[in-house]
């Protein structure tokens, strides 16, 4: 009875233990693996963002006649208040900053994206406003603005998707962490010697007593 318990308890340790087991595994497996499917969604955003700006500038410098003669303009000759080049340098800017610091170094924090953020509109609110882009056609008010919403769109996914998800799977992992710590270090199971008292045997008790009535009788004998 006592061998089929044992084996019934362990057995149902086993079962609850191997779920969590399982988790670990897994949680463990996608910490050695790459980056987190979120972060890798991000990673895609932030390089869409550079293609998208670039696209548009080579659509831009063919348009406004050929990208040869455009290419020595606005970056041989470049100038501030005419050119889009330097919003397609902004566009690598942000790229290499948040790539590095969220592919290669896999920064937990938003230090990163606030700097591109950050410098990113800063310059698009001063070029907007001191340049002249706004007289050189649909492309004038088009590039700026993309650049402008692309910089918070990763902002936004970053700070409200990939940041919290690697927070909740990483409080989880530490939930599992705990719980499986926890019968270990826990008390060990007790054994039956620990608590056992031989009970008292009868002729022992009666010992006892004629112990305690030895005196009584040799009172008696002496009175009478």
């Amino acid at each position: 009875m006592d061998s089929r318990c044992s084996s019934s308890a362990g057995g149902g340790y086993s079962i609850h233990s191997t779920p969590t087991s399982t988790r670990m595994e897994s949680f463990e497996a996608g910490e050695k693996k790459c980056i987190s499917d979120v972060r890798r969604t991000f990673c895609l955003f932030v390089t869409f963002d550079l293609l998208f700006i670039t696209l548009l500038w080579i659509i831009e410098l063919n348009v406004n006649g050929g990208i040869q003669s455009q290419l020595e303009r606005e970056v041989l000759h470049y100038n501030y208040h005419a050119s889009f080049f330097d919003i397609f340098v902004l566009a690598v800017f942000r790229f290499a900053v948040l790539i590095l610091a969220y592919a290669v170094c896999r920064l937990r924090h938003w230090w990163a994206i606030a700097i591109t953020t950050a410098v990113s509109c800063a310059f698009l609110i001063v070029k907007v406003i001191l340049s002249k882009l706004l007289s050189q056609g649909a492309f004038g008010y088009l590039l700026p603005i993309i650049s402008f919403v692309l910089a918070w769109i990763e902002t936004w996914l970053l700070d409200f998707k990939v940041l919290p998800q690697e927070n909740e799977e990483l409080n989880r992992f530490q939930s599992l962490m705990d719980a499986e710590r926890a019968p270990l270090m826990g008390p060990g199971p007790l054994s039956d010697g620990q608590f056992y008292s031989p009970p008292e045997s009868v002729a022992d008790s009666d010992e006892e007593l004629d112990d305690k009535h030895d005196p009584e009788k040799d009172l008696i004998q002496q009175l009478t």
